[in-house]
């Protein structure tokens, strides 16, 4: 009996241990939970989280491109208020309202451009500090080159406008060229009107269309279209174009006997004044002129420098020696009172003269 109440006796004393120390288990598994558990995920939450979320998120987004102002931007951006965010933007304007603090709208090239003091306010792209125009005393930076205003660009897009010296889109149809502009597709570049009708002042190729108008009463005029028989009987017509020196006039000076010079059988001399321009400087000398040819009425040829007799005058003019007007001495019989003459320069458009005498 004793042994039994002695078992029985037991158990209640084993359960009440156990109890005590699985509360006490118990009691640990809830302090570990709630001191590592919250600090752990607080703590961490806070750190790596918010804290990593501000310093990677916010700051970084305000060093990848957010502004109050354009100067916070790269130069290829503006700042857009209702964003905060830098942008794209073009130099394409119409008021000055369009373009940055810094800038105006250009008046004739409508583009945005950066006013200046020296050239040290200036970008790489167009280093001159230079007035806007020759009446207009505000300084602006100007170019000088193409290349210079794709400067660290990665497409080649703009060019040096030749009418304002400030960076242009390049043009690719008369639309975006100003008015009284047009584009020339092949460089990208807006110019004054050249074609017939246009306005223009001085001789020779002046603003007009090279190798098919020119400068005559302050209006581009077409050349005159060939239809001598000195033309029509030319064998070589792939020899003439019109990016070489261009002929644009022709008239008689002077008809009188020249036996000396001309011989017994052709001894009557009648000397023409020819004028033509080119895109490239005359010779200051008319011993060097070259490429110069005169056509007969059977389509042969003789070299031009044959006609350039001692005496005949040769002047070249222009800020590059862009023109020049020299006279050709031609013998005919004695009893010849019409003329009939052909002249080109290799890769220039080929001119009729006729004359009676």
């Amino acid at each position: 009996m004793h042994t039994v109440q002695g078992e029985r006796g037991l158990k209640p004393w084993v359960f009440v241990v156990l109890s005590v120390v699985m509360g006490g288990c118990s009691t640990r598994d809830i302090d570990s939970d709630a001191d590592g558990g919250v600090n752990v995920v607080v703590d961490a939450g806070t750190d790596g989280g918010l804290d990593a979320g501000t310093d990677g998120g916010l700051d970084a987004g305000a060093d990848a491109g957010t502004c109050t102002q354009d100067a916070d931007c790269d130069l290829e951006q503006r700042c857009e208020p209702a964003t905060g965010a830098c942008v794209p933007r073009t130099l394409r304007c119409t008021t000055s309202a369009d373009c940055l603090a810094s800038e105006i709208c250009h008046p004739t090239a409508e583009v945005c451009v950066r006013t200046c003091m020296t050239g040290a306010d200036c970008p790489d792209s167009a280093k001159t500090c230079d007035v806007l125009s020759p009446t207009d005393s505000q300084r602006v930076c100007k170019c000088s080159t193409d290349a210079l205003c794709n400067e660290g660009r990665s497409t080649f897009d703009r060019v040096c406008s030749t009418q304002d010296a400030v960076c242009t889109p390049k043009c690719a149809a008369d639309e975006a060229c100003a008015e009284g502009l047009r584009c020339d597709t092949s460089t990208g570049q807006c110019k004054v009107r050249g074609d017939s009708g246009a306005p223009c002042t001085g001789a020779g190729q002046s603003n007009c269309d090279y190798g098919t108008h020119f400068c005559s009463s302050n209006v581009c005029t077409a050349l005159w279209g060939p239809t001598c028989l000195n033309y029509e009987n030319f064998p070589n017509k792939d020899r003439l174009g019109t990016t070489g020196p261009i002929l644009y006039d022709a008239r008689r000076v002077s008809v009188s006997p020249d036996p000396a010079l001309c011989g017994s059988a052709t001894p009557k001399r009648v000397d023409v004044a020819l004028s033509a321009y080119s895109s490239r400087p005359f010779p200051t000398l008319k011993a060097n002129l070259s490429g110069f040819f005169r056509v007969m009425v059977d389509g042969s040829t003789r070299d031009g420098q044959s006609l350039l007799f001692p005496g005949n005058s040769y002047a070249v003019s222009g800020e590059n020696r862009e023109r020049a007007e020299f006279v050709v001495s031609l013998c005919v019989e004695s009893t010849s009172t019409t003329l009939s003459g052909g002249f080109y320069f290799t890769d220039g458009n080929f001119l009729c003269f006729q004359a009676n005498y």
